[in-house]
């Protein structure tokens, strides 16, 4: 199994890359095909899929923040059984996260993830892939070490339509296991940063990130 950069729309493992994304989120979560090409062009950007024989069998995209120290995992996905894709696509970028921070003179202080709640969101099937199901992969990046922020988590819908997405977390996982808080400024300044590509921001989401800038910390809880 190889681990190959995307860093232009044209490249065809783009093509198969997306399709699976259509395959397995919910339209609200999948970035229309075109609007794809800056982001791939962004050198902060890292879009990596899992090839096997020629064949997209997962993908992930992630970034670093070198100012702030933390990494976002956009998404993984899983697009086949039995071969370890998992396992594979989360070794694979921890070790070039892991990279980038020594770059920047630093250890990984953490990485942010929107995890979602199917004890709250049940419809989704993401596809009928089962590794993908949300209650199997909560409790994966449970074990990976992700915890919860203790607050009500919604985001910008990516159809940036102005609409609201709920029934997630924002999970955190922290480089040190017995962190218990998260920063409120560092969850506050990630978000804007995040988000500063869809102008479109619902209103429970602006509500949000006032709530969250009259705090000092944020708990991190188990999932």
């Amino acid at each position: 199994m190889e681990f190959v950069r995307i860093s232009h729309i044209d490249n065809p493992l783009f093509a198969k890359m997306h399709r699976l994304m259509q395959e397995v989120f919910p339209p609200e979560e999948v970035l229309d095909y075109d609007l794809w090409k800056e982001p791939l062009e962004d050198p902060g950007i890292r879009v990596f899929v899992a090839v096997h024989e020629g064949e997209v069998v997962g993908a992930t995209e992630y970034r670093y923040y070198t100012d702030m120290n933390v990494a976002m995992t956009d998404f993984t996905i899983i697009g086949r059984e039995g071969l370890g894709v998992g396992r594979f696509l989360a070794r694979e970028r921890q070790k070039d996260l892991l990279s980038l921070a020594t770059e920047n003179g630093k250890e990984l202080y953490g990485m942010f993830a929107e995890i979602y709640d199917p004890y709250r969101v049940e419809e989704h099937a993401f596809g009928g892939i089962k590794p993908m199901d949300p209650f199997v992969r909560r409790e994966v990046l449970s074990h990976l070490g992700y915890k919860r922020t203790n607050f009500t988590y919604v985001h910008p819908s990516w159809q940036n339509d102005g609409e609201a997405v709920a029934g997630l977390d924002l999970g955190f996982m922290p480089t040190n296991e017995e962190q218990t808080t998260l920063e409120a400024d560092l969850i506050v300044t990630f978000l804007k940063r995040y988000y500063a590509v869809l102008p479109q921001k619902p209103q429970a989401w602006l509500d949000m990130v006032a709530e969250l800038e009259t705090k000092q910390s944020v708990e991190l809880l188990p999932i």
